[in-house]
Formats: C-alpha cells, sequence, structure tokens
C-alpha cells in the first residue's frame, strides 16, 4: 500500500530553519504530484506547497512565498520543504500529500480533495 512518512520537525526559534522530509513508497513516485499542507491548532488544515513530477515546476501559499522552497529527489521518492525565516505563526502539523498519476491531473493545486495519500504529520513549533 501507498506510504508517505514525514521527518524533520521538532522545535526552532523565529527565524530559524528547518528542512522537513517526505518519502513515499507503494507507489510511483516520480510520476505523482506531491503537496504539503499545514495544520495549526483550533484550524482548518491549509495548503503550504506543491510541486510537479519533474520537480521543475513549483506554487506556494501567499503566506510562506520566499521563505519556503520545496524540492524533490526522485531517485530517492522524497520531497523536501525547506523552511527559512520561521515564524510563530507556521507553528503547525506539516503533512505531505501525493496526487496518485490514475487521475491525469498534472496541474498544481492547493484543494486537499485534489491528493490521495496523505502522512501522518511532522509538528513544527517556532518560538518567539
Amino acid at each position: 500500500q501507498v506510504q508517505l512518512v514525514e521527518s524533520g520537525g521538532g522545535l526552532v526559534q523565529a527565524g530559524g530553519s528547518l528542512r522537513l522530509s517526505c518519502t513515499a513508497s507503494g507507489i510511483t513516485f516520480s510520476r505523482s504530484v506531491m503537496g504539503w499542507f499545514r495544520q495549526a491548532p483550533g484550524k482548518t488544515r491549509e495548503f503550504v506547497a506543491a510541486i510537479s513530477r519533474s520537480g521543475s515546476s513549483t506554487y506556494f501559499a501567499d503566506s510562506v512565498k520566499g521563505r519556503f522552497t520545496v524540492s524533490r529527489d526522485n531517485a530517492k521518492n522524497t520531497v523536501y520543504l525547506l523552511m527559512n525565516s520561521l515564524k510563530p505563526e507556521d507553528t503547525a502539523v506539516y503533512y505531505c500529500a501525493l496526487r496518485s498519476q490514475i487521475s491525469g491531473n498534472t496541474v498544481l493545486s492547493s484543494r486537499e480533495d485534489e491528493y490521495h495519500y496523505w502522512g501522518q504529520g511532522t509538528q513544527v513549533t517556532v518560538s518567539s
């Protein structure tokens, strides 16, 4: 079955950086659009970033644009989220998501319902 496993979360001071990783198994990763979402306490889950199958195209939420970078290594079945200049409002559980090639949809999207598989999440806490 398809599994997504995130890692790299933790506690960091405001202004610091973290790199999250998400490794996929059980699916052809290189043919899958990948996304990152987050959910802060008491809030609904929100889109953070997406990356195309080749990694040549990326898409970011306005709240993280210019601070976060998304990349992927298809040889390692892994997608990364590099978070710089972190703010306390970035505190959340971060989830990676995968859109299967079966959908035939390669357009980068912020919609949760366009992703088929989800990781368990990793906590990121930014202290002020």
